[in-house]
Order: structure tokens, then sequence, then C-alpha cells
């Protein structure tokens, strides 16, 4: 069989071959080549200029070696390595940058899309370009696209649904969902070591040996043995500090804010357009949309970024303003409120932003609260929550120390900052 050797700095080398050569080769999965796993957090941390395409590799490498040590047939591991590699294919430029307002104005996330481009229902590459798509690779291994949109949305499906091609022995093993979409699968075990290396920040180190060295499956379920539960309340730990010190870093946030407004001000008609673009290419169509768009654009080129006016936490908050804070969890409100302060303000309307970070953060990882990974104490199954008032702990730890952030260009955070506190009543 025909293979690769590719060098990667997280796993060392990995043999490419089968299935996951050839959707590797694919146009939908090399357009994530261009685009940064961590969106526009090397404005933050200068080395995290990885890409989604090397975290899908690693992922579909996890997936295989989570499989040979479980023990699933080659059919079944074949199914796993192919959602590994194509979970994240429906990310768009930035990554999760623009999650929500595409979430907004289509209705759909990464994952929803990722889904209609498996099964074929979206185009994202130039129809004049020829080429085998996810969809024909998948039909061409008797792999269902529909079973593997059912691990990237994360639907568990009944247990009586076969994951594998009809008429085959194999059956739908509840355990292999938790490979992708678990509360410790292959996709957080990649994204923690590979962003901990490439942003330098030691919080997401994750000892993989030996939860890899523990996985095992006691009455169909996917567990941790006993020994391994150090190993596992660490990478929770991991998890719980990278999500507060790089993927909502402040600064960050504040980019993410500027690129997602310059996108709804470009005069966009199809917000699906952009699964089509790498990251230069989103750039280059906002500094081609001109206005605000171009100066947001210029702003995140040459790093001239919003600053700071206002955080508040639960703590600041009057209880008569509760009720108007949660009405901005509505984008199109959102804006408005945003232009109403930045008019009080002498600003044009944009160039005031508001952040509400628990809404991006249940969009781009619904599982930061889980804990329940399932140990394996002595021929009981227990859940780690249950083991480790550690994990108790972080289920209520907060990720992000305020409820909301509003941005201003940097000569105006203080008048900002006044009106802010008027218009919501603060």
């Amino acid at each position: 069989m025909e293979y690769k050797i590719i060098h990667d700095p997280v796993h060392g080398s990995i043999k490419v071959r089968g299935i996951m050569l050839e959707l590797l080769a694919t146009p939908e999965v090399q357009r994530l080549s261009g685009v940064r796993q961590l969106g526009i957090s090397y404005l933050v941390f200068p080395g995290a200029n990885h890409t989604r395409l090397e975290h899908s590799l690693g992922v579909g490498h996890l997936a295989e070696r989570i499989s040979s040590i479980i023990g699933l047939t080659a059919e079944e591991r074949e199914v796993l390595v192919a959602a590994g590699i194509l979970h994240d294919v429906g990310h768009a430029p930035f990554s999760h940058t623009l999650e929500m307002v595409v979430k907004h104005r289509s209705g759909l996330d990464h994952m929803g899309v990722g889904a209609r481009i498996i099964r074929g229902h979206l185009r994202n590459v130039e129809s004049d370009y020829e080429h085998e798509t996810v969809g024909e690779v998948l039909e061409r291994h008797s792999i269902d696209p529909e079973d593997i949109c059912a691990f990237i949305e994360g639907r568990r499906p009944p247990p009586e649904v076969s994951l594998l091609p009809r008429g085959r022995e194999s059956a739908w093993k509840e355990y292999m969902w938790d490979v992708i979409h678990g509360s410790l699968d292959a996709d957080q075990m990649d994204y923690l070591l590979r962003d901990a290396h490439y942003t330098g920040v030691a919080h997401g180190l994750v000892d993989l040996d030996r939860i890899l060295n523990t996985v095992m499956v006691h009455r169909g379920r996917l567990a941790i043995d006993r020994k391994g539960l150090n190993a596992a309340e660490g990478m929770l730990v991991a998890r719980a500090l990278m999500y507060s010190s790089v993927y909502f870093h402040k600064t960050a946030r504040i980019a993410e804010l500027m690129v997602s407004r310059a996108l709804e001000e470009s005069g966009i008609d199809d917000y699906l357009r952009i699964y089509g673009m790498t990251d230069g290419e989103l750039l280059s169509f906002l500094l081609n949309s001109g206005g605000y768009s171009r100066d947001m654009a210029l702003r995140i080129k040459y790093r001239k970024l919003f600053k700071r006016a206002l955080t508040l936490g639960v703590e600041d908050i009057p209880e008569d303003a509760v009720d108007e804070l949660a009405r901005l969890a509505d984008l199109d409100r959102r804006r408005r409120v945003e232009d109403e302060i930045a008019t009080a303000s002498g600003l044009e309307p944009g160039y005031v932003l508001i952040d509400i970070p628990l809404i991006n953060l249940n969009l781009s990882e619904p599982r930061i609260a889980k804990t329940d990974v399932l140990i394996h104490d002595h021929g009981r199954l227990l859940s780690l929550s249950q083991c480790s008032p550690l994990a108790r702990a972080l289920q209520v730890r907060r990720v992000v120390n305020y409820i909301i952030m509003v941005a201003a260009p940097r000569e105006h955070t203080e008048r900002v900052a006044k009106e802010t506190r008027r218009v919501l009543g603060l």
C-alpha cells in the first residue's frame, strides 16, 4: 500500500496511508493549510501560525492509535480516521473567529458546514477545478458520508444504527463516538498539545502517553484505568487554563470582534462564500471591500487594534441591568447598542465593539464544562467527578473573568466607558 511519512512537531513521524492519505489530498482538506488553528491569536502569540490541516492530521493519527489500542476492526478504524481528518473541514478563515456571525446569519456552525461539505451540498472549491471530493473518497471506501457527519456534528446515533456499510457484520459501538467527540477525545488531546507547543504556553501540556496506555473499553464504554486518573485530571486542567490564558485572551478577542464586524459591513450577500477562502483570501476580500471593512483589515494587518474600554464581571452588574445585558445576546440588538454608544462618544458606527464571551465559548467548545470521563476502578465504572475533587471544581470554574467587555480606539476608551455605563444603565 502506498504511504508517506509526515514529520509532525507534536507526534513525531506519522505514517500516512489509505483513506487518511486520500482525504488529505482533497482540496476541501488542503484548504485548511491556509486556515490558522488559533485564528487571530498570532497577534498575541507570534508562534501561533499552525493550521487546521496540521490539527486534522493529528486527530486522524490519534484516532488511529486509540482504535488500535481498544481493538477496533480495520473497517471501524477507517471510519474513525476519516472522522478525525474531516472533523474540522467546515472551519471558516481564522477558525472560530467568525463562527458567531455566521451562525447568526446562516444558522450553521462549523460542524453543520462541515456536514454540508461532506454530503456534497456545499461546494467550497473553485467550480473550474476538477477533483475527487471528500464524499467520493468516502464512498469509494464504502463509508456512508452520513455516518461521518454523525461524528462531526456530535450526533450519537441510536445503538441499532450501523456506522458501517449495510450488510457488514460490525455494528455501531457506542464508545467509538467518544474517540472523536467525548470528554477525553482525540480532538482535545491534539489541540491542547499542539496549541501549547506553538504558543509556548505550558498550561496545555498533556501526559498523552499515560492516557493512551490506560485507555480501555469496559462494558461497552470508553474509559481510563484508575492508573491514568492523574493524567485525565491534568488534561482537564490544561483545557481550562488554555481557555483562560490563550483562547479567550482579551487582545485576541478584540481582534476577532474587529474582523467579525468587518465581514458584516463588507456587503457580503452569502456568508457561506467564506468557507471557500483561506485566511489571506478573507483579509484580501475585506481590504478590497473598502470603507469600514478596509480600515478594520488594515488595523489587523498592521496590528493597530482597538483597546479595552470597560470590562464587567458578575459582581459589577447591578440587578436592574441584568435583563438589558441578557438582551445583548441577540447580535442585531448588540450592534444597535454598540452604534448608540459610538455615536454618543463622537465615533462612527462600528468603532465600539461589545464582547460577550460565553456565547462564543458555547459555540467553540461545548465540552468545556464536561468532566464526565469514565474511570475504571476494580471492575467498576465511575465518573471522574466521583473520584476527583479537582474535576468537580472545574465544573464551576469560570473560563473568563468578565461577563462583558467593550473595546474602542485607544484615544476614545475613557469616553466610551462613560457612555457605555450610561446606555446600559450601569
